[in-house]
């Protein structure tokens, strides 16, 4: 496996100091919404200082290329030492991920009009897949998908109800993800469109455990979106396909992101127990504490062996579905213990917000669920081990 470049290295460098310097005082900004959420005015202001520092965007080069997923672990991770970070350096959800899927697919007129802003940082996007579970649609299974898309001439019409888009509050482009009804494109497809549009209207942002991301997780409704063919990404009824190429990329970077976040987290929990004394020594003394946060040392350096490994394998062009899953749950459920001692070595300090620790504890108990549930990506793992059994026995 080779080596990171020096050049990529001294660019995680630059990110680190930007988001430790620059981002985390942003930490306790009061401009927020209702739910926590940090306002589009701070985003957009952070955005231009990353600019000004030279560390928007920083996974995709000047040229338009993509870092390698092993180099682009270096980087964002580093970015998400602050939940701010990723928002101020352009490598947060769900934009990441839709960089990444319209470069991928899109037509080079589509990524002119739709995913240079993304990569300049002027506008966010969300991603229109799951639906309500009151409708049983589509969620950690996309092809229960019920939002239908059906031919008008040189048109395609979406009608449907989404819910949990992230992002979708205050959004510039949107992905959509329908189910086709025509007969000779059976299957998923998706479509870039502008935001806002009258035929998309938010019905509700319901208040989640986690507020790290701008607009929230949306409830929404499409009726009669008319969108004009060619703004169809890739070919109809490909949508699923299209859907696994974002996705393990996607797992992997939420990954990366929420591993920096619990190396921060680490640091604040390490600083409080060597700080605070009692019952006659440092609270780092107690073995009660002591030991968890030596727990949090070797699972912190796991995730970033797991990341290293998944994303060596994406590196090779391969899809890595079963790789990005196995990632994904060891990372998350690793994480989670992580953030979980953290707050139990702060005690009462650890439930507040006059650190980043206990929004942490949030966020990952929220990332467990995300980008399929630890069980989904289990039993997936488990029909795989069978299909390999069967295959090994005739």
């Amino acid at each position: 496996m080779s080596a990171i470049s020096p050049e990529v290295l001294a660019l995680a460098d630059r990110v680190e100091a930007f988001v430790r310097n620059i981002v985390a005082p942003y930490e306790q900004d009061e401009r927020r919404d209702h739910h926590g959420a940090p306002t589009d005015e701070l985003v957009y202001e952070l955005r231009e200082k990353a600019r000004e520092a030279g560390v928007l965007t920083p996974h995709i080069r000047p040229d338009g290329s993509h870092l390698t997923q092993r180099e682009t672990a270096v980087v964002l991770i580093r970015s998400g030492l602050s939940p701010l970070g990723p928002l101020a350096c352009n490598t947060a959800a769900p934009d990441e991920g839709n960089m990444y899927l319209i470069r991928h697919v899109a037509s080079p007129a589509l990524q002119e009009r739709f995913l240079k802003p993304l990569v300049e940082g002027r506008t966010r996007s969300a991603f229109f897949m799951t639906e309500p579970a009151e409708l049983q649609g589509a969620g950690a299974d996309p092809s229960m998908m019920i939002t239908t898309t059906r031919r008008d001439g040189n048109h395609w019409v979406v009608n449907g109800k989404k819910c949990f888009i992230t992002g979708a509050d205050g959004a510039g482009v949107g992905i959509v993800m329908a189910r086709s009804e025509e007969e000779d494109a059976p299957g998923a497809c998706m479509f870039l469109v502008d935001l806002p549009d009258p035929a998309i209207t938010i019905t509700g942002v319901p208040n989640t455990i986690d507020n790290s991301m701008p607009g929230s997780h949306a409830e929404l409704t499409i009726e009669n979106l008319r969108i004009p063919a060619d703004q169809m990404l890739g070919q109809a009824g490909e949508g699923f396909k299209y859907a696994q190429v974002r996705l393990s990329p996607a797992r992997l970077s939420h990954c990366m992101r929420w591993l920096g976040a619990c190396i921060r987290a680490q640091e604040i929990a390490t600083d409080y127990a060597c700080r605070r004394h009692a019952f006659g020594k440092q609270l780092i003394e107690h073995e009660g504490v002591g030991f968890m946060l030596a727990e949090n040392r070797i699972l912190l350096k796991q995730s970033e062996l797991m990341i290293d490994w998944c994303a060596s394998v994406l590196d090779t062009g391969a899809l890595g579905a079963v790789e990005s899953s196995m990632t994904k749950v060891s990372v998350s459920e690793a994480l989670m213990k992580v953030a979980d001692n953290c707050v139990q070595a702060m005690g009462g300090t650890g439930v507040t917000d006059k650190t980043i620790v206990e929004q942490v504890f949030r966020e990952i108990r929220a990332f467990r669920i995300y980008d399929g549930p630890t069980e989904v990506h289990k039993w997936s793992l488990a029909k795989a081990i069978r299909r390999e059994w069967r295959q090994a026995h005739g």
